[in-house]
């Protein structure tokens, strides 16, 4: 691989160590050990068994803050991969490994842009900072939401925040995420009375009970979304009854739902919302509510043109602005006041057997975010 970029090849060595959840495998040793030398003061923030660190370069002003993970999905089965899934390989072009996409590829173009652009600016204005974690692919707890808790705690709060999620669609830097809709999950418990099939009035199907529910939720229109956001989605994930035989009502029955939610309308709504037309239809049921993210967006400004002026200087595209798919840790740098951007590699393979990245789209995501580090702080 000596004949490829420096960007490249840092991907490759990061994809080399099998960095599945919550382990960060050596990864986060080899960035700091890069950022040290261009002349990063490095903080090691490790909370529980997961790995953070907070690096930064420059004394005072302004902080654009690069944000991501060096945590990785399970390969599952590496017999269906065709090579190795932590043996990086490059084909007609194409970087395989996992982690290659999401975001291994992102971590080595911010720390080689960074490289490229200390080196000719050292003086720059502001800060340039790096926060990464070990723990955005599994229960996040103990990764980006405790460093932002550190954060506040210093007062120390980015300006601008990139964070390296694959944004991407068909090619890099043809769309960014300005935003992300809210997700609140819930568990909800239809208690009824167990019965024989053949006694149905002496039982209390919770099943029948909740029926008529379920189609007033699934029809329920929540919010019009609006011009950055589509309309507030809820879907029932898995429903659970009975042991399985035939002859038995059962006594209680288990849904998981998941709303993914507008700026339109807030999750103390959803839940009231919800618990009305619940109500409404006699139930005797509880409900256990999981606030995984509230929706953030950044509007138009600084960092949305910086973007957008440095993906059309190195592509020549005009790049779409989505909040769509699912979470990411910007749900946890937003609410500081931060501007955030989620700009990486194309997401078509993420989280899939035979994971990979363009070489030539790491190369220009190279350039994307030096070209963002010239414009907001020269």
């Amino acid at each position: 691989m000596s004949n490829y970029s420096p960007t490249v090849l840092l991907a490759s060595d990061l994809i080399r160590r099998r960095s599945v959840t919550p382990e960060d495998a050596g990864c986060q040793e080899l960035m700091i050990g890069r950022l040290r030398t261009a002349g990063f003061v490095v903080t090691e923030l490790p909370f529980g068994d997961v790995h953070n660190f907070w690096a930064v370069h420059g004394s005072s002003g302004p902080i654009l803050c690069f944000a991501g993970h060096t945590d990785v999905v399970p390969s599952g089965d590496e017999s269906q991969w065709a090579t190795p899934p932590f043996a990086p390989v490059i084909k007609d072009g194409i970087l395989y490994g996992r982690g290659a996409a999401d975001m291994k590829g992102s971590l080595a173009a911010m720390i080689t842009a960074c490289e490229d652009f200390i080196a000719e600016q050292p003086d720059h204005r502001g800060r340039i900072a790096f926060l990464i974690t070990s723990d955005e692919e599994g229960i996040a707890v103990d990764g980006t939401v405790k460093v932002v808790e550190w954060l506040a705690e210093h007062g120390t709060i980015p300006d601008w925040c990139l964070v390296g999620e694959p944004s991407s669609t068909s090619q890099c830097g043809d769309v960014v995420k300005n935003g992300r809709r809210g997700s609140l999950g819930a568990t909800l418990t239809i208690k009824g009375v167990q019965g024989h099939v053949a006694y149905p009035h002496l039982a209390d199907n919770p099943i029948h009970r909740f029926a008529p529910a379920l189609a007033e939720l699934a029809a329920e229109h929540w919010d019009n979304g609006n011009e950055f956001f589509p309309a507030t989605s809820f879907q029932v994930s898995n429903i659970h009854a009975g042991s399985g035989t035939t002859n038995v009502i059962p006594g209680e029955l288990k849904v998981l739902c998941n709303f993914r939610y507008s700026t339109e309308v807030t999750a103390d709504e959803l839940k009231a919302r919800t618990q009305a037309i619940l109500d409404r239809h006699d139930l005797n049921y509880s409900i256990d509510w999981n606030l995984s993210g509230e929706p953030f967006l950044t509007a138009r400004g600084e960092l949305v043109e910086a973007v957008r002026d440095s993906i059309f200087a190195v592509t020549g595209l005009e790049t779409e602005l989505s909040t769509a798919g699912g979470t990411s840790d910007g749900r946890f740098i937003a609410p500081l006041g931060t501007q955030v951007v989620e700009l990486g590699p194309v997401n078509a393979t993420i989280h899939k057997v035979d994971e990979n990245t363009s070489v030539a789209g790491l190369d220009e995501l190279a350039l994307m975010y030096r070209g963002i580090m010239e414009r907001l702080l020269v």
